[in-house]
């Protein structure tokens, strides 16, 4: 498998894509007005606590106070129960917090006490004492060797060293002494710089920040299958060249600086597929497809044959038709980057055997995801549950706002509803005020209802109320608002 990384800066935003095999897979946003501050660590003020909800509600300097669960409060040796909110925090107190979850709709920022620092290999937990290696390297052997190596080269470190743990990340896999060490030694430089900001800062105050995101996914994503990382920005690019000099020399050979006379976003019409992603309806190969919702708790994806008949019987439709949703699924999951609960409504097959297939085949296709993902299985009603962390926005949160016209519910009154509704609102208002004729004001599909299907039933409301009934068509109305003047 081969990989680009795709990065596009403008003064407005930054936007990074990534793709494998020629296929847009990831697809990240940060819009410079509206930084995300996920990994962000404040020295903040507790303004309230609430002992109902074992939280506690933080000013970090934030528009939105933010959020920090009891749980979160407590050291991460603690063992048993967790004590009751008021005895680990009061208002007016000073404690330093690290976000875990950017501000999300009407919600707060997620903040929590357990603060962690990641580097390229590493990633440093100044509350902790252990050392531990990411579940997502398989080898046992390599495992070890890394937890030793890590072990050694902290000791190694002496002074230079920060206190507390580490927990070796993924990309660490295969790496020497020497990277280690150099990782160990620009925490330790990093956490000292934070840790006298933490005493010098008078709360709410910003103590660190993550690098910016043409950095940070350089850090992030980096694998061996990344062939190149091509970037539209000469200034930009230089301190790319800068950061992979300093701490991912083995990478700097493939950063690449992008003078197309197209847009870069154009390569592998990454422009066209971001459009696609805020699409409800994802089309098969095979001529099925997926609906996909997402809702404020949890993202449905209903999976369907469509045109799709197959060749031999019902349950091998359905078997071939799921086995390439369960890929496409993974994939969007990262493309969108939906969080929180999962549901997923595959085709019903009665084949065991089938159905075991599918979930190994979600279950690899999900290996390849950044985030932290817990697949539960299948439900009672034969639906497929996952949970995917979610940290920050998804991308039509990022990119879409609610729909004016529906108010997010994506459907709106007919005209024939509305028309009723107005016949309704005129006999409400006639028991009311009795005026001496009625205009109503409507947009042009409502108004033309109303002067020709409806114009029979209006003929009749007004020898009924023995008052004129005038309708007046408002282009600039929306289908599902009218108003109606008393005479």
């Amino acid at each position: 498998m081969s990989g680009e990384v795709l990065i596009n800066l403008t003064p407005m935003e930054t936007r990074v894509a990534v793709v494998e095999n020629g296929v847009l897979q990831e697809v990240a946003v940060e819009r410079h007005r509206r930084l995300g501050i996920t990994g962000n660590i404040y020295k903040g003020k507790v303004v309230r606590v609430l002992p109902g909800m074992q939280a506690a509600f933080v000013d970090i300097g934030l528009e939105r106070a933010a959020f920090i669960h009891a749980q979160a409060l407590v050291p991460l040796d603690h063992e048993g129960p967790v004590p009751p909110i008021r005895t680990l925090a009061h208002d007016g107190q000073i404690i330093t917090v690290q976000v875990v979850k950017d501000p999300l709709g009407s919600k707060g920022a997620r903040l929590t006490t357990h603060l962690s620092v990641p580097s390229r290999y590493l990633v440093l937990m100044p509350q902790a004492s252990h050392i531990g290696v990411s579940q997502r390297i398989d080898s046992e052997e390599e495992r070890e060797r890394l937890r030793t190596l890590a072990a050694e080269v902290v000791e190694e470190a002496g002074d230079a060293a920060p206190a507390g743990g580490f927990i070796v990340r993924t990309a660490a896999e295969g790496v020497t002494r020497e990277a280690l060490l150099a990782d160990v030694q620009f925490l330790g430089r990093l956490w000292r710089k934070v840790s006298a900001r933490q005493v010098a800062a008078q709360a709410p105050a910003q103590i660190y920040y993550d690098l910016p995101l043409f950095l940070r996914i350089l850090r992030d994503v980096m694998r061996d299958d990344i062939e190149r990382v091509r970037i539209d920005s000469q200034d930009n690019f230089l301190k790319l060249q800068a950061f992979a000099r300093d701490f991912m020399p083995a990478w700097e050979s493939r950063l690449e600086l992008f003078s197309g006379g197209r847009p870069i976003f154009d390569l592998f019409s990454v422009e066209d597929e971001i459009s696609r992603a805020l699409e409800r309806k994802v089309p098969l190969k095979s001529g099925g497809y997926l609906i996909i919702d997402q809702t404020e708790a949890m993202v449905t994806i209903d999976v369907n044959t469509g045109a799709f008949v197959g060749h031999r019987n019902l349950e091998e439709t359905s078997f071939k038709t799921n086995l390439e949703a369960a890929t496409v699924i993974a994939r969007q999951l990262r493309l969108r980057n939906l969080g929180g609960i999962i549901i997923i409504d595959f085709i019903d097959m009665e084949d065991v055997e089938h159905r075991r297939q599918l979930l190994r085949l979600l279950e690899k296709s999900l290996e390849k995801d950044r985030a932290r993902i817990s697949l539960t299985g299948v439900t009672e009603l034969g639906l497929v549950q996952l949970t995917r962390k979610r940290t920050s926005e998804s991308l039509e949160q990022v990119l879409s706002e609610e729909c004016p016209l529906c108010a997010g519910r994506g459907a709106i009154k007919t005209a024939e509803t509305l028309c009723l509704e107005i016949f309704r609102a005129i006999m409400r208002e006639e028991r009311a005020y009795g005026a001496n004729g009625y205009l109503v004001l409507a947009a042009p599909s409502v108004a033309e209802r109303l002067m020709e299907e409806e114009a029979a039933a209006m003929a009749d409301l007004e020898a009924l109320l023995g008052k004129p009934i005038r309708v007046r068509s408002e282009p600039q109305y929306a289908q599902d608002h009218y108003d109606l003047v008393l005479s």
